[in-house]
């Protein structure tokens, strides 16, 4: 991965697929086992951009990732039809982060964010345990 800064920000070959790659793989494997254990049948992908129908079905005008399938709350989860799947989205990370340490923290921020979807935390109590974490009370 290079270090040079742009104006608009990062391209696509500033951080290679490889790299990207190794950034979701670290931030997989620094899960508790207790959670990572649970992630078998989630195929985890990652993509340059996400597609017009995956910006439509959120409402999303950017999507860092997507978390798509039965979340393991919901009752008979185990059993659904087609399994989870998590797609992260490189090109609006190397947009959004302008130096390679907060290009890493936003792709482990991402990935996490994204699994919490599959354990069936909605967007709304993530955005209130981010407060609860930024005002000390965790």
């Amino acid at each position: 991965m290079t270090h040079s800064r742009r104006p608009g920000g990062w391209s696509l070959d500033d951080a290679g697929p490889e790299a990207f790659e190794a950034m979701v793989e670290a931030a997989l494997d620094a899960l508790p086992d207790e959670f990572r254990s649970q992630l078998g049948s989630v195929a985890i992908v990652i993509e340059d951009e996400p597609s017009a129908a995956q910006l439509q079905s959120t409402g999303a005008r950017g999507l860092f990732g997507l978390y798509q399938g039965v979340p393991r709350t919901v009752f008979g989860a185990t059993g659904a039809q087609v399994a989870s799947k998590i797609t992260l989205f490189r090109g609006p990370h190397l947009r959004a982060y302008r130096d390679p340490a907060a290009l890493v923290s936003g792709v482990a921020d991402t990935v996490h964010h994204e699994i919490a979807h599959h354990f069936g935390i909605s967007d709304a109590r993530l955005a209130e345990l981010k407060r609860e974490e930024r005002s000390g009370r965790r």
